[in-house]
Protein backbone atom coordinates (compact mmCIF):
# COMPACT_ATOMS: atom_id res chain seq x y z
CA UNK A 1 0.00 0.00 0.00
CA UNK A 2 2.90 2.32 0.72
CA UNK A 3 5.75 2.39 -2.04
CA UNK A 4 8.92 3.46 -1.31
CA UNK A 5 11.43 5.65 -3.12
CA UNK A 6 14.65 5.94 -2.17
CA UNK A 7 15.56 9.25 -2.59
CA UNK A 8 12.60 10.69 -1.05
CA UNK A 9 12.90 8.55 1.88
CA UNK A 10 16.21 9.87 2.00
CA UNK A 11 15.10 12.80 1.89
CA UNK A 12 12.47 12.22 4.63
CA UNK A 13 15.25 10.89 7.07
CA UNK A 14 17.51 13.62 6.47
CA UNK A 15 14.37 16.39 7.70
CA UNK A 16 13.91 13.88 10.68
CA UNK A 17 17.49 14.16 11.47
CA UNK A 18 17.56 18.06 10.91
CA UNK A 19 14.17 18.83 12.60
CA UNK A 20 15.46 17.00 15.86
CA UNK A 21 18.84 18.67 15.92
CA UNK A 22 16.58 21.97 16.19
CA UNK A 23 14.70 20.55 18.88
CA UNK A 24 17.46 19.42 21.14
CA UNK A 25 18.90 23.00 20.90
CA UNK A 26 15.78 24.53 22.71
CA UNK A 27 17.17 22.78 26.00
CA UNK A 28 19.11 25.54 27.01
CA UNK A 29 16.57 28.18 26.56
CA UNK A 30 13.81 29.05 29.71
CA UNK A 31 10.70 27.16 27.50
CA UNK A 32 9.32 24.15 28.71
CA UNK A 33 10.16 21.01 26.91
CA UNK A 34 9.40 17.18 26.28
CA UNK A 35 11.97 14.45 26.30
CA UNK A 36 11.88 11.31 25.25
CA UNK A 37 13.32 8.53 28.10
CA UNK A 38 11.92 5.64 26.73
CA UNK A 39 9.92 4.00 24.21
CA UNK A 40 9.83 0.57 24.11
CA UNK A 41 6.41 -2.00 25.10
CA UNK A 42 6.21 -2.54 28.64
CA UNK A 43 8.65 -5.80 28.82
CA UNK A 44 11.47 -4.07 26.64
CA UNK A 45 14.34 -4.83 24.88
CA UNK A 46 16.04 -7.25 25.12
CA UNK A 47 12.45 -9.03 26.32
CA UNK A 48 12.46 -11.64 28.73
CA UNK A 49 11.94 -15.00 27.12
CA UNK A 50 13.26 -13.50 23.47
CA UNK A 51 14.49 -15.82 20.97
CA UNK A 52 14.72 -14.12 17.89
CA UNK A 53 17.13 -11.98 16.11
CA UNK A 54 15.38 -8.61 17.32
CA UNK A 55 16.80 -9.69 21.21
CA UNK A 56 19.79 -11.88 20.75
CA UNK A 57 21.10 -9.87 18.08
CA UNK A 58 21.56 -6.48 20.15
CA UNK A 59 24.51 -4.71 20.23
CA UNK A 60 25.30 -2.95 24.17
CA UNK A 61 24.89 0.13 22.33
CA UNK A 62 21.31 -0.85 20.41
CA UNK A 63 20.84 -2.29 24.43
CA UNK A 64 21.51 0.85 26.28
CA UNK A 65 19.95 2.60 23.65
CA UNK A 66 16.44 0.86 24.43
CA UNK A 67 14.02 1.51 27.10
CA UNK A 68 10.66 1.13 27.83
CA UNK A 69 8.31 4.11 27.14
CA UNK A 70 8.40 7.09 29.45
CA UNK A 71 8.34 10.88 29.10
CA UNK A 72 10.09 13.78 31.21
CA UNK A 73 8.81 17.71 30.99
CA UNK A 74 11.09 19.92 31.88
CA UNK A 75 10.60 23.67 33.21
CA UNK A 76 14.25 25.21 32.59
CA UNK A 77 12.99 28.75 34.34
CA UNK A 78 11.21 27.02 37.15
CA UNK A 79 14.30 24.08 37.24
CA UNK A 80 11.54 21.79 37.60
CA UNK A 81 10.79 18.33 36.21
CA UNK A 82 7.83 16.10 35.65
CA UNK A 83 7.88 12.30 34.97
CA UNK A 84 5.79 10.53 32.62
CA UNK A 85 5.73 6.60 33.73
CA UNK A 86 6.90 5.01 36.63
CA UNK A 87 8.54 2.46 34.24
CA UNK A 88 10.67 -0.84 35.14
CA UNK A 89 13.91 0.82 33.78
CA UNK A 90 12.91 3.69 36.29
CA UNK A 91 16.71 3.83 37.33
CA UNK A 92 18.24 5.26 34.49
CA UNK A 93 15.48 6.93 33.14
CA UNK A 94 15.63 8.59 37.13
CA UNK A 95 19.72 9.61 36.62
CA UNK A 96 18.38 11.44 32.65
CA UNK A 97 16.39 13.28 34.96
CA UNK A 98 19.51 15.01 37.04
CA UNK A 99 17.17 15.56 39.72
CA UNK A 100 13.88 14.42 41.76
CA UNK A 101 10.32 15.10 40.02
CA UNK A 102 8.03 16.98 40.82
CA UNK A 103 5.39 14.63 39.75
CA UNK A 104 4.88 11.29 38.23
CA UNK A 105 1.89 10.88 36.17
CA UNK A 106 0.59 7.47 35.56
CA UNK A 107 -1.57 6.35 32.43
CA UNK A 108 -2.38 2.68 34.07
CA UNK A 109 -2.05 -0.21 35.89
CA UNK A 110 0.18 -2.09 33.38
CA UNK A 111 3.68 -3.31 34.52
CA UNK A 112 5.40 -0.96 32.03
CA UNK A 113 3.91 2.24 33.02
CA UNK A 114 3.38 1.78 37.07
CA UNK A 115 5.56 -0.83 38.31
CA UNK A 116 8.62 1.31 38.82
CA UNK A 117 7.17 3.09 41.71
CA UNK A 118 8.25 0.20 44.05
CA UNK A 119 12.21 1.65 43.68
CA UNK A 120 10.67 4.03 45.33
CA UNK A 121 10.23 2.29 49.16
CA UNK A 122 11.89 2.18 51.33
CA UNK A 123 13.53 -1.08 50.36
CA UNK A 124 15.31 1.52 47.60
CA UNK A 125 15.34 5.03 47.20
CA UNK A 126 12.88 6.12 50.38
CA UNK A 127 11.15 8.53 48.90
CA UNK A 128 9.49 11.48 50.64
CA UNK A 129 6.23 12.09 49.50
CA UNK A 130 6.78 12.30 45.74
CA UNK A 131 3.57 13.08 44.04
CA UNK A 132 1.99 10.40 41.91
CA UNK A 133 -0.80 11.41 40.01
CA UNK A 134 -3.73 9.43 38.88
CA UNK A 135 -7.53 8.39 37.95
CA UNK A 136 -9.49 6.99 40.86
CA UNK A 137 -9.60 3.19 40.00
CA UNK A 138 -5.79 3.79 39.95
CA UNK A 139 -5.78 5.56 42.95
CA UNK A 140 -8.16 2.93 44.67
CA UNK A 141 -5.79 -0.07 43.59
CA UNK A 142 -2.54 1.91 45.14
CA UNK A 143 -4.21 2.50 48.35
CA UNK A 144 -5.88 -0.91 48.50
CA UNK A 145 -3.35 -3.23 47.60
CA UNK A 146 0.30 -4.29 48.47
CA UNK A 147 3.04 -3.54 48.01
CA UNK A 148 1.60 -0.32 46.54
CA UNK A 149 -0.39 0.29 49.80
CA UNK A 150 3.02 0.70 51.63
CA UNK A 151 4.38 3.09 49.57
CA UNK A 152 1.31 5.89 50.55
CA UNK A 153 1.42 4.25 54.17
CA UNK A 154 5.08 5.42 54.46
CA UNK A 155 4.45 8.52 52.46
CA UNK A 156 6.95 7.08 50.28
CA UNK A 157 4.41 8.37 47.31
CA UNK A 158 1.45 11.22 47.86
CA UNK A 159 -1.49 10.59 45.79
CA UNK A 160 -2.88 13.38 43.89
CA UNK A 161 -6.46 12.52 42.60
CA UNK A 162 -6.56 13.52 38.70
CA UNK A 163 -10.21 13.65 36.82
CA UNK A 164 -10.98 13.05 32.94
CA UNK A 165 -10.74 16.24 31.33
CA UNK A 166 -10.10 18.52 33.82
CA UNK A 167 -6.55 20.27 33.79
CA UNK A 168 -3.78 20.21 36.62
CA UNK A 169 -1.67 23.49 36.29
CA UNK A 170 2.18 22.46 37.17
CA UNK A 171 3.24 25.99 36.47
CA UNK A 172 2.42 29.47 34.38
CA UNK A 173 1.13 28.29 30.89
CA UNK A 174 2.12 24.87 31.98
CA UNK A 175 -1.31 22.19 31.81
CA UNK A 176 -1.79 18.66 31.72
CA UNK A 177 -4.98 17.25 30.82
CA UNK A 178 -5.85 13.36 31.05
CA UNK A 179 -8.57 11.71 29.16
CA UNK A 180 -9.95 8.35 29.18
CA UNK A 181 -9.02 5.67 26.39
CA UNK A 182 -10.42 2.15 25.86
CA UNK A 183 -7.76 -0.41 26.93
CA UNK A 184 -7.82 -3.37 29.08
CA UNK A 185 -8.79 -2.35 32.27
CA UNK A 186 -7.98 -4.97 34.42
CA UNK A 187 -7.07 -2.58 37.76
CA UNK A 188 -7.82 0.60 36.72
CA UNK A 189 -8.92 2.92 34.35
CA UNK A 190 -6.19 3.81 31.35
CA UNK A 191 -6.13 7.38 30.09
CA UNK A 192 -4.08 9.43 27.65
CA UNK A 193 -2.67 13.17 28.60
CA UNK A 194 -2.54 16.52 26.97
CA UNK A 195 0.19 18.84 27.72
CA UNK A 196 0.06 22.36 26.74
CA UNK A 197 2.39 24.23 27.16
CA UNK A 198 3.09 28.36 26.32
CA UNK A 199 2.96 27.67 22.93
CA UNK A 200 2.41 24.33 21.55
CA UNK A 201 0.83 21.35 23.00
CA UNK A 202 1.39 17.44 23.09
CA UNK A 203 -0.36 14.17 22.80
CA UNK A 204 0.73 11.02 25.10
CA UNK A 205 -1.07 7.96 23.85
CA UNK A 206 0.84 5.12 24.85
CA UNK A 207 -1.88 2.69 25.03
CA UNK A 208 -5.28 2.08 23.45
CA UNK A 209 -7.43 -0.61 21.78
CA UNK A 210 -8.47 0.75 18.62
CA UNK A 211 -8.81 4.06 17.34
CA UNK A 212 -12.51 3.29 15.98
CA UNK A 213 -12.94 2.36 19.93
CA UNK A 214 -12.09 5.52 21.25
CA UNK A 215 -15.09 8.42 21.78
CA UNK A 216 -12.86 10.66 19.70
CA UNK A 217 -11.97 11.08 16.23
CA UNK A 218 -7.90 11.02 15.98
CA UNK A 219 -7.79 12.98 13.12
CA UNK A 220 -9.41 15.82 15.23
CA UNK A 221 -7.34 15.62 17.95
CA UNK A 222 -4.44 16.01 16.12
CA UNK A 223 -5.61 19.63 14.24
CA UNK A 224 -4.93 20.47 18.41
CA UNK A 225 -1.49 19.54 19.02
CA UNK A 226 2.00 20.24 17.36
CA UNK A 227 3.49 16.73 18.89
CA UNK A 228 1.48 13.07 19.33
CA UNK A 229 3.23 10.48 20.93
CA UNK A 230 0.78 7.01 20.08
CA UNK A 231 0.42 3.98 20.47
CA UNK A 232 3.10 1.83 17.80
CA UNK A 233 3.36 -1.47 19.53
CA UNK A 234 3.09 -3.67 16.51
CA UNK A 235 4.08 -2.73 12.96
CA UNK A 236 1.85 -5.14 11.59
CA UNK A 237 -0.23 -8.41 12.20
CA UNK A 238 2.91 -10.32 11.31
CA UNK A 239 4.26 -9.82 14.90
CA UNK A 240 1.60 -11.45 16.51
CA UNK A 241 0.93 -14.30 14.61
CA UNK A 242 1.25 -16.52 18.06
CA UNK A 243 -0.90 -14.94 19.78
CA UNK A 244 -4.32 -13.69 19.52
CA UNK A 245 -5.28 -9.85 19.23
CA UNK A 246 -8.15 -10.09 21.73
CA UNK A 247 -5.54 -10.50 24.42
CA UNK A 248 -3.62 -7.88 23.57
CA UNK A 249 -5.48 -5.26 21.19
CA UNK A 250 -3.37 -2.37 19.92
CA UNK A 251 -3.74 -0.50 16.51
CA UNK A 252 -1.09 -1.63 14.48
CA UNK A 253 1.08 0.88 13.00
CA UNK A 254 -0.06 0.34 9.21
CA UNK A 255 -3.86 1.03 10.05
CA UNK A 256 -3.26 3.85 11.94
CA UNK A 257 -1.48 5.06 8.24
CA UNK A 258 -4.03 3.92 6.26
CA UNK A 259 -6.57 5.82 8.94
CA UNK A 260 -4.62 9.20 8.36
CA UNK A 261 -3.71 8.30 4.40
CA UNK A 262 -5.45 11.30 3.61
CA UNK A 263 -4.71 13.45 5.96
CA UNK A 264 -2.33 16.40 5.33
CA UNK A 265 1.44 16.32 5.66
CA UNK A 266 1.34 18.65 8.61
CA UNK A 267 -1.17 16.43 10.36
CA UNK A 268 1.46 13.54 9.90
CA UNK A 269 4.23 14.92 10.48
CA UNK A 270 3.01 15.34 14.38
CA UNK A 271 2.80 11.89 14.60
CA UNK A 272 5.67 10.26 16.50
CA UNK A 273 4.84 6.54 17.00
CA UNK A 274 5.97 5.23 20.41
CA UNK A 275 5.68 2.42 22.72
CA UNK A 276 7.15 -0.29 19.91
CA UNK A 277 7.09 -3.94 21.31
CA UNK A 278 10.57 -5.67 21.18
CA UNK A 279 9.73 -7.34 17.90
CA UNK A 280 8.52 -4.21 15.92
CA UNK A 281 10.53 -3.12 12.90
CA UNK A 282 10.65 0.53 13.96
CA UNK A 283 12.99 0.33 16.51
CA UNK A 284 15.68 -0.22 13.82
CA UNK A 285 16.46 3.23 11.92
CA UNK A 286 17.74 1.23 9.25
CA UNK A 287 14.63 -1.29 8.57
CA UNK A 288 12.40 -1.20 5.46
CA UNK A 289 9.46 -0.63 8.25
CA UNK A 290 10.71 2.60 9.37
CA UNK A 291 11.94 3.90 5.90
CA UNK A 292 7.95 2.67 5.01
CA UNK A 293 6.49 5.29 7.77
CA UNK A 294 9.21 8.31 7.04
CA UNK A 295 8.11 7.86 3.62
CA UNK A 296 4.37 7.80 4.48
CA UNK A 297 5.04 11.10 6.59
CA UNK A 298 4.96 9.66 10.02
CA UNK A 299 7.73 9.89 12.35
CA UNK A 300 9.21 7.69 15.24
CA UNK A 301 10.04 7.78 18.54
CA UNK A 302 13.89 8.01 19.68
CA UNK A 303 15.23 7.79 22.99
CA UNK A 304 16.69 11.56 23.89
CA UNK A 305 14.51 13.39 21.32
CA UNK A 306 13.45 16.63 22.89
CA UNK A 307 10.82 19.04 21.78
CA UNK A 308 10.05 22.74 23.33
CA UNK A 309 6.58 23.96 24.02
Amino acid sequence: MFRINYYSTLLFVLINLSHHKIISAQENNSSPFIEILGTLQDGGAPHLGCVKSCCLALTQKEKNERSITSLALHHPSDQTVFLFEATPDIQSQWEQLGKIPEGIFITHAHIGHYSGLLQLGREVLGAKNIPVYVMPKLQSFLEKNGPWSQLVELKNISIRPIKENLSILIAENLSITPFTVPHRDEFSETVGYHIQGPKKAALFIPDIDKWVLWDNDLLNVLQSVDFAFIDGTFFDSEEISNRSLKEIPHPFVVETMSLLKDATPQIKNKIYFIHMNHSNPLLNPESFATKQVLEAGFQISRKGQKFSL
